[in-house]
């Protein structure tokens, strides 16, 4: 799992639609040399800026990392068919910033609806970054506390706390606890 080549694969679908590192960072309105050192591995992006560049080719995360993800048309799943998408993005990071991990329900593409199961361990940020996406998505936190952050507004959500918000609203979700927290959550459309 942690040998995916995030800038080969970059370089590969960047390629396929025939766009230039300059085009491509113009449509994903980032640094032209920042698709650069991501294509030869010189920089890791954070989730926000990978999502950034993603946009700029109109994929999500899953697609990005599971080319030839199964399209089964499974109705259940168990725990280990859940499809993680976050252990590639934050392996360099796991010591700094907490472990955050984030696992898909079948294939969300398909239905237009994402499924998540996430787990925040004591210290896990998405970021000083704040993700921001064309969707809606909510949440419940099952287990632990979590610190919510939409726009303006934070909170820390305790097991059964929900929270609901358009995501083109700058969003962070913080564990700030000594405490893991699970929270299972939904996005459609699907970012990741």
């Amino acid at each position: 799992m942690n040998d995916f080549d995030v800038g080969a694969r970059l370089r590969e679908l960047r390629a396929k639609q025939g766009l230039s590192q300059r085009q491509l960072a113009e449509a994903a309105g980032v640094p032209h040399g920042q698709i650069s050192m991501v294509e030869t591995n010189k920089s890791s992006p954070s989730v926000a800026t990978l999502r950034r560049i993603l946009g700029g080719l109109g994929i999500g995360m899953s697609e990005f990392f599971e080319p030839e993800a199964n399209l089964a048309d499974d109705v259940f799943f168990t725990p280990d068919q859940l499809k993680d998408l976050t252990s590639r993005i934050y392996s360099d990071r796991v010591d700094t910033i907490g472990r955050l991990t984030l696992r898909q329900v079948g294939n969300a593409r398909d239905f237009g609806l994402q499924i998540l199961h996430e787990t925040y361990e004591p210290g896990a940020d998405t970021g000083a970054d704040m993700l921001s996406h064309p969707a809606s998505e909510g949440g419940v936190v099952v287990s632990g506390e979590l610190e919510v952050t939409v726009g303006n507004h934070t909170k820390v959500l305790k097991a059964g706390d929900a929270y609901l918000f358009h995501s083109h609203e700058p969003h962070r979700f913080r564990n700030i606890s000594d405490r893991v927290a699970i929270v299972v959550s939904a996005c459609t459309p699907p970012y990741l």
